[in-house]
């Protein structure tokens, strides 16, 4: 039996820009993508702390240290810039390996989405 457990979280970043007008995606510093195991494409949960919403998207690489948390498309309705967000990705795994498995949980500094 397989079953699905948290592979990576970005706890508590700071959404930066939201472009409407894009295709799509949540543009991540690529710092952050490193540090968290994320890998561009990859699906990806948005938890948004100041309204509640979630919603599901994908990562696409952003300039490295440039601390860029860009939600884009339709979804940057969801969200506003200075939101602070929680970005989730699952993993599937069998039973036995996902009781000893462990996440990459990353927090970095809220103000400037650096490592810390």
């Amino acid at each position: 039996m397989n079953i699905e457990v948290v592979k990576s979280k970005l706890h508590r970043v700071t959404v930066t820009e939201a472009n409407l007008h894009y295709v799509g995606s949540l543009t991540i510093d690529e710092d952050l993508m490193d540090a968290a195991n994320l890998i561009e494409n990859e699906k990806i949960q948005v938890v948004n702390i100041n309204n509640g919403e979630r919603l599901d998207t994908y990562v696409i690489r952003g300039e490295r240290g440039s601390g860029v948390i860009c939600m884009n498309g339709a979804a940057a309705r969801k969200v506003e810039v200075g939101d602070i967000i929680i970005i989730l990705s699952y993993a599937s795994m069998d039973f036995e390996e996902a009781k000893i498995f462990e996440p990459k949980i990353i927090f970095p500094d809220t103000a400037t989405n650096k490592l810390t």
